[in-house]
């Protein structure tokens, strides 16, 4: 039985298929060269992360194929529908990578709100010979405590958001058509919790009061979440945090914001042409940049190895 894990599994996946009998095959194959080796040498089980495409003319040139997983939330790399039409089982970890995600909004935002991500750039090149200008330029830093933060998306990266925003003191309020309430537990070292219940609200509203957005939404398929429209609504001076999927943001819309301080910053970890993001937000000094790591930590890759692995066992049934 052997498995193809194209884009890479965490060890404890590897070890975990191995005990059960599988042959994990880790060796990075080019897209192009992907129909021929899962033939070549009857891949039963392919997994991908994002990079790996899994489109239609892949899944019909591939008849071994029982399962596609999926390390991680989205699968819009992934013929989902076609594949099932197929019968073939598509599998993917969205709970694994929660708490990663969530705390790289927050990475993203003590970035912005202390200019980390400006000073960062210009200390190696004139720290030395303009310590005092650099010094007077990011004196105006503010902190999160007591500013209000608005969830795009109260699924369960956005109610782990919640939990870190409401641990810091932070207001919470949030947009989701598909959920009405959710209710946070906080659970604290000493195995003391706090139950909060946060209401919904439509998206305008939160847009209006926010000192700070993220998105936690899917792919978009008509229009953007947040485009020219919605900019305009945001207070001034607020920021915008994306870690969820590139193109939910109206790119041009965000650079023409932030160059006209109605943002005051954002932080981008998805972008909309992946893996070749546009020079003008890369170049941004306003924009906190990640190359979409939101799941990359040990601890999220260790639980999404071990997710999959039990999936793909209770498919095929094996003890």
């Amino acid at each position: 039985m052997k498995i193809l894990a194209n884009d890479g599994l965490d060890r404890s996946g590897v070890e975990a298929l191995t005990q059960k009998g599988f042959e994990v095959i880790t060796t990075n194959v080019p897209q192009e060269f992907l129909a021929d080796f899962i033939n070549e040498h009857r891949i039963r089980t392919l997994l991908v992360r994002s990079a790996t495409k899994v489109r239609k003319e892949l899944i019909d040139a591939c008849p071994t194929l029982e399962i596609i997983g999926r390390g991680g939330v989205g699968m819009d790399n992934i013929d989902v529908d076609y594949a099932r039409s197929k019968n073939i089982h598509v599998i993917n970890t969205p709970a694994a990578s929660s708490e990663s995600v969530a705390e790289l909004v927050f990475a993203h935002l003590f970035s912005g709100v202390r200019f980390l991500h400006d000073s960062n750039r210009k200390m190696p090149l004139v720290g030395d010979t303009n310590f005092s200008q650099l010094k007077k330029s990011y004196e105006r830093g503010i902190e999160l405590r007591g500013k209000t933060i608005g969830i795009i998306g109260m699924g369960r990266i956005g109610q782990e958001v919640a939990k870190i925003a409401l641990g810091l003191g932070m207001r919470v309020i949030a947009a989701d058509s598909n959920v009405g309430r959710a209710s946070i537990k906080l659970t604290f070292y000493n195995n003391q919790f706090i139950n909060v219940d946060i209401e919904t609200e439509p998206l305008d509203g939160v847009l209006q009061h926010a000192d700070f957005i993220t998105l936690h939404v899917p792919s978009q398929e008509n229009g953007y979440v947040i485009g020219e429209r919605e900019i305009a609504l945001m207070k001034d001076g607020a920021a915008i945090i994306n870690c969820s999927r590139g193109g939910v943001i109206d790119e041009e819309a965000l650079v023409s914001a932030l160059d006209a301080g109605k943002i005051s910053f954002a932080g981008l970890d998805v972008f909309a042409n992946e893996p070749v993001p546009a020079k003008n937000i890369l170049s941004h000094p306003k924009i906190s940049l990640t190359p979409h790591t939101g799941a990359s930590t040990l601890e999220a890759q260790d639980r999404i190895g071990l997710s999959l692995a039990a999936q793909i066992c209770s498919i095929l049934q094996i003890q």
